[in-house]
Order: structure tokens, then C-alpha cells, then sequence
């Protein structure tokens, strides 16, 4: 079970205002460790709370996290919403050679010949990691691991294969390449909480998850005003 000071359901839920409805206000609460995640109380028995970067009320099934059956969420009330993965790796596809902190672990990487991270916690490295060069590049390149922000590893050691988002490839200068491959052991929710992204990446997922909203042409889940 996860420490309860990991997330916390706010007591008093904000309200945000509906897109194309100004007159109309829904509750929307959220997540106290993640203010960027929504919690929408759908109406259904038993209750359960559909999760979601977007505030657009009533939300969209196919824009969204997943569901709960309570908050905060745990990998046993979580429910995924497979596109949502989908979504997720297409934009870390496209953007994840562009994050900052992303880039720092390069540089770090190529100036100490590729070895800092080459004493793991225990885990099970990534297909891109240990298939092709992963922690010890030995200054001939390599990869380095994206990892949720929820349960960030030590300084010279890989997170847990669950934390692991996917890997980039690094050329010996220290730069990363267009080449980020999912790790395919990545889970949405663990018992240290809810994905984490870096603001960069995190505003890159907004943009393409509003564009799904706006594609979502399917009769939207009821929520309680």
C-alpha cells in the first residue's frame, strides 16, 4: 500500500469553469501530489472517477488517464485507458530528445565515458538500454533512460523497470538522437503515485491529448455537478 501522504483527495474541490458553456460550473477535483490531474466523480454505483490532464467537462473517455474505483488512485483501483498510452509514447516519440533534464543525463553520460550509470538497483534494464549499449557507453555512445518524476532514481542509478518510460540514444559528443524507444514495462500508476512528467513534456502531452478531445466524437461520460 502506498504511503498516505502520497496523494491526498482535496477536501474542497476547486471549481473550473465548462469549455463552451461559460455559464456553467462543474466540481472538478484534484490530485494534492498532482495538480495537473483531474478527477472527474462520474455517475455510476459503485462511484468511480474518471482522471484526465484536461478540464473540459463533461471530459472525454478517449482524452483521458484512466479510471479509479477511489483516490487517491492505486494499481489496483487504476484502470488504464490503453490510448492514453498510445498517446503518451507518440509524443515522447516526438519530443523526448528536446527535455532539458533529458539532456543533462546525456552530457553527464558522455563526459564521464558513459559509465554513470552503470550501477543499477537491481532491476531489469530497458530493450533499448541493455540490448544497445545502456548504462556503459564507454564514450562510444549509448542510451539513457526517461523516467517518471513520481520515484526518481539516485544520481548514477536506473529506476525501476515500472518507472521507466522509455530510453534515448546518446552519440558520443553527448547529444541525444531522434530515437526514443517505449520501455514496454512502464506502469501509469505504482504504489509511489501517479506519471510524472517534466513541464516540458507534460505541455507537449496536453497539446496532443486536446487534440483527441477535439477529435472524440463519442457520447461523453456523465459526471456529477
Amino acid at each position: 500500500m502506498p504511503p498516505t501522504s502520497v496523494f491526498r483527495h482535496v477536501p474542497r474541490p476547486r471549481l473550473v469553469r465548462t469549455i463552451g458553456s461559460p455559464a456553467s460550473l462543474r466540481l472538478i477535483s484534484v490530485l494534492s501530489t498532482n495538480a495537473h490531474i483531474k478527477a472527474f466523480r462520474l455517475a455510476t454505483l459503485p462511484p468511480s472517477y474518471l482522471l484526465s490532464y484536461l478540464d473540459t467537462s463533461p471530459p472525454s473517455a478517449a482524452a483521458s488517464i484512466g479510471t479509479a474505483t477511489e483516490l487517491p488512485p492505486t494499481p489496483r483501483s487504476f484502470t488504464a485507458n490503453p490510448r492514453f498510452l498510445s498517446v503518451l509514447n507518440e509524443t515522447l516519440r516526438e519530443h523526448a530528445h528536446r527535455d532539458d533534464g533529458l539532456k543533462s543525463q546525456a552530457l553527464a553520460f558522455a563526459a564521464s565515458g558513459g559509465s554513470i550509470f552503470g550501477a543499477g538497483t537491481g532491476s531489469a534494464a530497458t530493450k533499448g538500454g541493455s540490448h544497445q549499449g545502456g548504462a556503459g557507453g564507454g564514450g562510444l555512445g549509448g542510451w539513457v533512460h526517461l523516467s517518471d518524476l513520481r520515484n526518481p532514481p539516485d544520481y548514477g542509478r536506473i529506476a525501476w523497470p515500472e518507472d521507466i518510460l522509455g530510453s534515448v540514444e546518446v552519440d558520443r559528443t553527448g547529444g541525444l538522437l531522434d530515437s526514443f524507444q517505449s520501455s514496454g514495462t512502464y506502469r501509469i500508476v505504482t504504489n509511489e503515485g501517479i506519471l510524472g512528467l517534466s513541464d516540458f513534456l507534460r505541455e507537449k502531452l496536453v497539446e496532443r491529448l486536446r487534440e483527441v478531445d477535439k477529435e472524440d466524437t463519442a457520447d461523453r461520460p456523465q459526471v456529477l455537478e
